[in-house]
């Protein structure tokens, strides 16, 4: 697949292991799972990182393959509501840290032209979340939200 502001394709990257179901030698149950996701949840960890944690120190390897749900769905079932989107989060990151650095080096075109390119994406996303339910139909994006939203 094509990438979205450049005009060449993707580079191959390593894949995990293809599995339909979960490996013997885990020894957590679903019930377990669910309540260290739920704990590390509360702890202000996001989604990703939940799985990488379980993956490195509780030797889960995959957490929809070990409970037949995402780590979102479970957070949802326990009552648990993301604000905003992961990737929609670190967006709104990178054009925060792309503005300050902005603010003090204004010529620089190369990056203002790439705080339009992430800004762009972000208001494709934001269109998307608003469509599923995820983000609130009235949220609009602007510097100053990204900014408080990041803080």
């Amino acid at each position: 697949m094509a990438r979205m502001h450049a005009r060449r394709k993707g580079s191959a990257s390593s894949t995990r292991p293809f599995r339909l179901k979960n490996p013997e030698w885990v020894t957590l149950s679903k019930d377990e799972i669910a309540e260290i996701v739920v704990k590390l949840s509360k702890e202000g960890l996001s989604p990703s990182v939940i799985g990488m944690r379980l993956r490195d120190q509780y030797g889960v390897p995959d957490v929809k393959l070990a409970t037949n749900k995402s780590i979102t769905k479970i957070l949802l079932e326990k009552g648990i509501k993301i604000d905003i989107p992961e990737d929609l989060r670190a967006l709104l990151k990178k054009v925060v840290s792309l503005n300050t650095h902005l603010a003090s080096h204004p010529k620089d075109l190369h990056n203002k032209r790439s705080m339009q390119l992430i800004e762009s994406k972000i208001r494709r996303l934001v269109r998307y979340y608003q469509e599923t339910g995820k983000v609130d139909t009235t949220w609009k994006y602007s510097i100053d939200t990204a900014k408080l939203l990041v803080e």
